[in-house]
């Protein structure tokens, strides 16, 4: 048996703090599932988050995957030493949405020391992909780019 993915045994409340007066409150993402390999959140598909002709807007679905790849990554380390930042994403929009929640489901590619890569996909209320975009984030000292997420273990 491997490695724990994730640095503490993290239970679903321990990261809401996460979605709390920041983008993924204001998109009305919601973590639903913390699973031993992978990250799970919905975001309704409404006015903040669709463009102009009514579809979901590609960068909203790249922020849901941002979102999860990101707080995923951060799991994976010891927050008094380490945090995950992005460093390069890569989506590709598959098939368009005008109504209802996006899922999406972030699981590792790469988790490594310096850097890790994520996979997220984005579906549909009826599991179908909608995107699905490849993340991949640096591993910074507390304090050298970062600045820190101190949401865990905050007293």
């Amino acid at each position: 048996m491997g490695k724990p993915l994730w640095f503490s045994n993290y239970q679903l409340k321990d990261v809401q703090p996460f979605c709390e007066n920041n983008m993924v409150a204001h998109l009305g993402i919601e973590l639903t599932e913390l699973n031993c390999d992978s990250l799970v959140g919905t975001m309704p598909v409404d006015q903040r988050t669709t463009q102009p002709a009514g579809l979901l807007h590609g960068g909203a679905s790249i922020a849901l995957a941002e979102s999860l790849g990101s707080i995923a990554a951060n799991l994976c380390v010891d927050p008094d030493l380490w945090t995950c930042v992005g460093q390069e994403i890569n989506a590709s929009h598959l098939r368009p949405v005008r109504k209802g929640h996006v899922t999406g489901i972030a699981t590792p590619v790469y988790v490594g020391r310096s850097s890790q890569v994520w996979e997220i996909n984005v579906v549909d209320e009826r599991l179908r992909k909608v995107c699905v975009v490849r993340l991949t984030v640096a591993v910074v000292a507390v304090g050298h780019g970062g600045g820190g997420l101190k949401i865990l273990g905050e007293k």
